[in-house]
């Protein structure tokens, strides 16, 4: 039987995440061998509570991580992935705008030979901010990425033990999981499936989140910004070679009127202001490339761990730069 997790961020879901839950046993237990993976992105409401008394009910089910405190979503992904053991793994929302019924298709979709799977949507049903922010974002990724412009980077996707294996190969501090996906494989599918409107709540992404998400998409997954500046400082170089050379016609030849004080300062300053910037530009290349390898801060810390092998114990996990998971228990011991 296929091995099937669910990984599901978890952030202030107290009124869905049970609701969820179920209805995914409900649909696949029998289906699949079926695992499902709750990370608490340090929510303030009882999601804690609800969460843990669904892993007790369905302890051989459901995986239940807390985080130690709010890392954001693709890095509460991050520590899911950490932990899943499927064959296939899927990542989705804990509101229901992802409807558990269309799990399947993905799963279909994914068995023809894919590394990944994404959901398309006819109809987004998010507020106008959401989706504007959306078109944004895909925008960007089409340029940054060098996404396919045809492809829509969903939340709600399925990707394959090869993929997940790679994706948890990445140890900086701010993962983006649509970019690890789009730099490890070119088998990518795409699948129409509903998006339904939000149960509960609203969206956690609040536009300073989207300018962050959008800032670590340029700076930690692409040169381009870099490199702009080194093409205008290339352009500023050649019109300072310009200036300086009319500045030198007019010196040699008297017949030519004698340049003004501000085309010989402009001659001056427009070639070493763009001198500049390309050679910034060029350490920049270089600092940027170590930044990208080397940032020791950690992608997400697990307080506490509970799974049919580790119950009622309290679990530190550190994921460092070092690639390594550090675990400490400062409480109960393992149970088999």
């Amino acid at each position: 039987m296929t091995r099937l997790s669910i990984v599901i961020p978890v952030f202030n879901a107290e009124k869905t995440i049970e609701s969820l839950c179920n209805t995914l046993i409900a649909l696949y237990s029998a289906r699949f061998d079926l695992e499902i993976v709750l990370i608490n992105d340090y929510s303030r409401d009882s999601t804690d509570l609800i969460c843990r008394r669904l892993q007790m009910q369905h302890s051989e089910t459901i995986v239940y991580l807390r985080l130690s405190r709010n890392f954001g979503e693709h890095n509460a992904v991050m520590a899911g992935l950490n932990s899943v053991t499927g064959d296939y793994c899927v990542i989705m929302d804990d509101d229901f705008q992802n409807p558990p019924e269309e799990v399947g298709k993905l799963v279909e979709e994914i068995s023809k030979g894919y590394d990944v799977v994404y959901s398309r949507y006819p109809v987004k049903n998010d507020h106008l901010f959401r989706n504007i922010g959306s078109r944004v974002n895909d925008k960007m990724a089409n340029l940054v990425l060098r996404k396919p412009a045809d492809l829509y980077l969903s939340s709600f996707k399925v990707i394959n033990r090869f993929l997940v294996d790679e994706i948890i190969k990445y140890t900086g501090p701010d993962p983006y999981i649509d970019a690890i996906i789009l730099r490890s494989t070119f088998s990518i599918g795409s699948i129409e499936v509903r998006h339904d409107v939000r149960k509960q709540g609203r969206s956690g992404y609040t536009f300073m989140k989207l300018v962050s998400l959008w800032g670590n998409m340029v700076v930690s997954y692409s040169m381009i910004p870099l490199r702009l500046l080194g093409l205008f400082g290339f352009i500023m170089t050649l019109v300072g070679i310009y200036f300086g050379a009319n500045t030198l016609v007019d010196y040699i030849f008297p017949g030519i009127d004698d340049p003004t004080e501000y085309e010989t300062l402009m001659s001056v300053t427009a070639f070493f202001r763009g001198f500049q910037l390309l050679a910034i530009s060029v350490v920049g290349e270089y600092v940027g490339r170590v930044y990208l390898s080397l940032n020791s801060d950690p992608q997400f810390i697990i307080r506490e761990k509970f799974s049919a092998r580790r119950k009622n114990q309290v679990v530190s996990i550190y994921r460092g730069a070092d690639g390594a998971a550090n675990e400490s228990i400062s409480c109960a011991a393992k149970q088999d």
